[in-house]
């Protein structure tokens, strides 16, 4: 193998550098959401959220369906995703994906208030309005696992602190 190819192959199995899922992370303002009820319906959704160290935490409406799963501790997963009007290959989107623990944080107290003020200061005054509605909750979404993808053959698993661990898939995609 000459030193091109070498050099090739080796920049295919590089991991992508970890603040490539920061970045994404930090240029989303809400995140797709993906719980279930009681019978294992599933519901996907979406909420603006802040990140506050390596906690997702998004102020819901108990009159939304993910609500009532999230605070009932049901498995969910967040995703963060490219804006598709930004995709050169929509087949390939830059995405997110994370298994989250979803707990409730109880109303004011200090985390309550360090994140509604990191809530108003990325999404504006309507959050003083909604923190005040008492069918709102905050809930705190902790990582467990998840996985990575910024293009094809590029995807990642990522740990709990949403570092790139390795890469995905070893293995090509196969053609008839």
């Amino acid at each position: 193998m000459n030193h091109t190819n070498s050099q090739e192959e080796a920049n295919r199995k590089a991991k992508p550098v970890a603040p490539k899922v920061k970045e994404l992370i930090d240029r989303t303002k809400s995140v797709i959401l993906a719980t279930v009820d009681a019978e294992g319906v599933p519901n996907s959704s979406y909420a603006p959220f802040v990140q506050v160290n390596n906690t997702l935490y998004i102020l819901v409406s108990f009159m939304a369906k993910h609500t009532k799963n999230l605070a009932d501790g049901r498995k969910t997963s967040v995703m963060f995703i490219e804006d598709e009007s930004a995709t050169k290959q929509i087949y390939a989107r830059e995405r997110l994906t994370v298994e989250a623990a979803a707990s409730q944080v109880e109303r004011d107290s200090e985390i309550w208030n360090t994140v509604v003020t990191r809530l108003k200061e990325t999404h504006g005054k309507v959050v003083d309005v909604i923190a005040e509605m008492q069918d709102f909750i905050l809930i705190a979404l902790q990582p467990v696992k998840g996985s990575y993808v910024n293009g094809f053959g590029s995807a990642y698993f990522v740990d709990e602190n949403l570092e790139i661990l390795e890469h995905r898939n070893d293995v090509n995609h196969q053609s008839k």
